[in-house]
């Protein structure tokens, strides 16, 4: 399984954003300067991690982006579920399969896609950013010149 750019740019997001080097909040110019991404598609990918109450978006002057949740609370697999929307691997309804209802395919590929979340909710957002990703994150925010 592949995860699509929306939902890795959901992490790189969040991931930006556990590390409060400056006493401002994160603009979107600066995460897409930084990541080298569109803004438009950016301004997505904001917008549904603010509605997951995963990042604090403000508007206005002062405004701009900080992490809504503990870093330690928001488990991995939940995220990909979330950004990913996936909940079965495979359609067998469009286009209608001849074997659909006479074949174990789907309920295997959907167990096998609960146990990848279930495995990847043994991590969070915290075990992403320790140590090296930690100090890498932290010098794209001291190189940062808006």
């Amino acid at each position: 399984m592949q995860i699509t750019k929306f939902t890795d740019l959901g992490l790189r997001v969040l991931m930006y954003l556990t590390q409060e080097v400056n006493p401002s909040t994160v603009t979107i110019n600066e995460i897409a300067k930084q990541f080298d991404v569109p803004r438009n598609h950016l301004i997505k990918v904001v917008s549904r991690l603010n509605k997951l109450n995963w990042v604090i978006a403000t508007r206005g002057r002062a405004g701009g982006l900080k992490l809504g949740v503990l870093p330690s609370e928001l488990k991995l697999g939940n995220v990909l579920r979330e950004l990913e929307n996936k909940t079965s691997l495979i359609n067998c309804a469009e286009p209608l399969c001849v074997l659909s209802g006479q074949c174990n395919l789907k309920e295997i590929l959907d167990h096998g896609l609960n146990s990848f979340y279930e495995e990847m909710n043994k991590y969070s957002l915290q075990s992403i950013v320790d140590h090296k990703t930690q100090q890498a994150v932290i010098k794209l925010h001291q190189r940062y010149v808006g």
